[in-house]
């Protein structure tokens, strides 16, 4: 996870964010199996190595997006597809089985290991880095340099694990809204019975560490250095502060539509856009391939998994050696994808928003050296054993023709933050905020920033219709429905606007093709049912296990 190389002096710590050997499981058991505790001071200050694992330790706990749930992507408990599996940790909440006492998004224990884990170095800071950093300077040969790096290094860490903690908290408030607020470490023998706080206290403490640190952060590591590229930048805390405002702005966390909060997430994502350095990717398919995801101008933050073809083995369609179908996209998210001309029964496919072919493959598309087969008989029909039941399969994020009978690999990283987000929550909370066509000086407007996303090279979609705040709103929704696909925004975004309670409750719609000769015929079907329970729904159950070791301290969230 962690390695030491010859790079800018004798010590530079570079983070292999999150392996797959980690793989960032929702749930781990505690922070101790990872950081011990019970060391003393003295112990620490003599060991160099276990001091800056420390410094890392949190990035170790940032969930990687391709093993969500079910060790793929959590875009199956959405509309925007369809685990194959027919028992998966998804199916419980598509059919409304999930609780407190079985909800398989565990992240709660995660979360707390990594504010713990952030919270523990945090406090070892002052004592041990001032320490070791002193030996060092009196004790290695190029001691100068060596010790003006590491005085750097540590300082940035220092940040970065403030950004981390509140990183998690926000992961923690967006599920379960109230969460204990804990900011040192918990010694065994201590209270660990804390009340929760409520949503703006917790959000008012994401938002002050990021303010307290956002101008200390190194803006770019591949510049500086190459090796530690994946940390924690500038442009990463701001984006987080962007996404939590917009968060805290929307429906479910302000009943009262407030317009104060829109301003408030307007300006943070104006402070991303401002900073200049993040640019739209002119090749929205390579932009999730290879090494290209982590290098593209387009990435504020992403999670480096390394030469893995785990995404490929777990979604290539089922008739492509290897491929096990996984989470297949779903006829309501195809429908979303405009048409550009008129519409071709006999292929339907054609004439679409081209970021339907980037991310979704369907039938009679040529992908991986053939022709994939989804109609009734084909290779990768519906009716073949652990094969899609949408009658599509994924494109987006899996490499071009790799062998999978000859383990294959290719670089992938999942990213968290990217520019084209920033864009869209920008639009949003503009047009919430001042209306679709009033920039408030700053340099875009929200029908400007969404026509940018909309008219990136190799997309080129024409501009937004809106002729209202109301029709913008509409528009924006679409544009992340489609823009955003499979990256972890579509369930979240369904909630914070409290339109899960309608658009989960629609049955998950799939494709059926029929083969006549040379052309084919097209249905609709309803693959399954799906089940929302509104209000409730709206937030996670805290964990059972959790509120009974509280004694009662923790209150369960209304419904659960």
């Amino acid at each position: 996870m962690i390695r030491k190389t010859k790079n800018m002096g004798k010590y530079t710590i570079v983070l292999f964010m999150l392996s797959l050997s980690v793989a960032l499981n929702g749930c781990r058991k505690s922070m101790d199996t990872r950081i011990d505790t019970s060391i003393t001071d003295g112990d620490i200050a003599s060991d160099y190595t276990r001091l800056w694992n420390f410094g890392y330790a949190p990035y170790t706990y940032v969930r990687n997006g391709f093993s969500a749930i079910d060790q793929n992507l959590f875009a199956a408990v959405s509309d925007e597809g369809e685990q194959t599996a027919a028992a998966s940790a998804a199916q419980l909440f598509n059919e409304g089985s999930w609780n407190a006492f079985n909800n398989p998004d565990t992240v709660y224990a995660n979360c707390y290991a990594g504010i713990r884990a952030a919270n523990y170095f945090l406090e070892k800071y002052d004592t041990n880095y001032k320490r070791i950093l002193a030996y060092n300077r009196d004790t290695i040969t190029d001691h100068q340099f060596q010790y003006n790096l590491d005085v750097a290094n540590a300082g940035w860490l220092l940040k970065e694990a403030r950004v981390l903690r509140a990183y998690f908290y926000f992961e923690l408030i967006k599920r379960y809204h109230n969460v204990p607020l804990v900011t040192s470490t918990i010694a065994p023998g201590d209270n660990t019975n804390i009340a929760q706080s409520g949503f703006d206290v917790v959000l008012s403490f994401i938002v002050s560490e990021i303010d307290a640190v956002q101008n200390d952060l190194q803006q770019d590591w591949k510049s500086y250095d190459a090796g530690s590229d994946g940390r924690i930048t500038q442009g990463v805390a701001l984006a987080l502060k962007a996404r939590v405002l917009l968060y805290a702005a929307s429906p479910l966390n302000n009943a009262s539509d407030d317009v104060a909060p829109w301003k408030a997430a307007a300006a943070a994502a104006n402070d991303v856009i401002a900073l200049g350095r993040y640019a739209l990717d002119n090749d929205y398919r390579n932009l999730f391939l290879t090494d290209n995801t982590a290098n593209s101008p387009e990435t504020i933050w992403a999670i480096r998994l390394g030469a893995i073809n785990d995404p490929e083995r777990k979604n290539y369609p089922v008739g492509t050696p290897g491929g096990n179908s996984g989470v297949t996209p779903s006829e309501n998210l195809v429908a979303a994808y405009e048409y550009t001309g008129v519409p071709d029964p006999q292929d339907p496919y054609a004439n679409r928003d081209p970021r339907l072919g980037y991310t979704v493959v369907a039938n009679n598309s040529a992908w991986n050296g053939r022709t994939i087969e989804i109609w009734d008989g084909g290779r990768d029909a519906w009716n073949k054993p652990n094969a899609s039941r949408t009658g599509y399969y994924l494109r987006k994020f899996l490499s071009d023709d790799l062998d999978l009978t000859q383990n294959e690999s290719t670089q992938h990283s999942w990213i968290v933050f990217r520019y084209a987000d920033m864009l869209l929550d920008y639009a949003e909370a503009m047009n919430e905020a001042y209306g679709p066509d009033d920039n408030h000086g700053w340099s875009l407007t929200a029908r400007q920033a969404v026509n940018q996303v909309r008219s990136r090279m190799g997309v080129q979609m024409p501009p937004v219709q809106a002729v209202d705040q109301p029709a913008m709103r509409a528009g924006i929704k679409h544009e992340r429905q489609v823009e955003l696909a499979f990256e972890d925004h579509r369930f979240w975004d369904l909630l914070r606007w409290k339109d899960a309670g309608t658009v989960l409750n629609q049955p998950l719609k799939g494709i059926r093709a029929v083969k006549n000769g040379p052309s084919f015929t097209y249905s609709v079907s309803t693959v399954e049912g799906r089940v929302f329970t509104a209000p409730k729904m709206y937030y996670y159950p805290i964990p059972q296990a959790e509120i009974s070791k509280s004694k009662g301290v923790l209150i369960q969230n209304q419904g659960w």
